[in-house]
């Protein structure tokens, strides 16, 4: 299986990443976390996501804020898909950060999940894998099954005074 690259702007985006790491885990993919800024450290980024499919990465999830430049500075130097993660931390209240990741000139898309969603960007990265792998596909109907279970539970405990 490829392994999912999770790559912060910051230290300080790991909380909002816990989420996708543990969903990534739950799920038994193989992933990397690594914190590379746009800005900061732009050649170690280009590099990353230029050798990320011969190192064995077949999905790149990307969370930052503010600006926001992280994913589509990745997208730029890769074919492989890339999820950004618009963080939440600016006077805007994230609206900066998801523009900045969903508003990709044509021809380098970058699929984006809701601010601070990382769970949906981790669960997104297996469904992407998951169309060459049988195995994933299950572990995620096994969740999908799990999810309509519990909320048909809560239905049937509903009570109305």
């Amino acid at each position: 299986m490829r392994k999912v690259a999770v790559i912060m702007g910051s230290d300080s985006d790991l909380p909002v990443l816990k989420p996708c790491m543990d969903q990534l885990r739950k799920l038994e993919i193989p992933f990397e976390a690594h914190v590379y800024s746009a800005h900061r450290t732009p050649d170690a980024a280009a590099a990353f996501a230029a050798a990320a499919r011969a190192n064995g990465f077949g999905v790149l999830i990307a969370a930052a804020g503010k600006a926001a430049h992280l994913a589509g500075a990745l997208a730029a130097r890769t074919t492989l898909p890339v999820i950004g993660i618009p963080v939440k931390g600016s006077a805007l209240d994230g609206l900066d950060a998801l523009l900045s990741t969903v508003q990709m000139p044509s021809g380098m898309p970058v699929a984006t999940v809701a601010i601070d969603g990382s769970a949906n960007a981790a669960l997104l990265a297996a469904q992407i894998l998951a169309v060459e792998d049988e195995a994933l596909a299950g572990r995620l109907q096994t969740l999908r099954d799990e999810q309509t279970a519990a909320v048909l539970r809560k239905d049937a405990a509903l009570t109305l005074d």
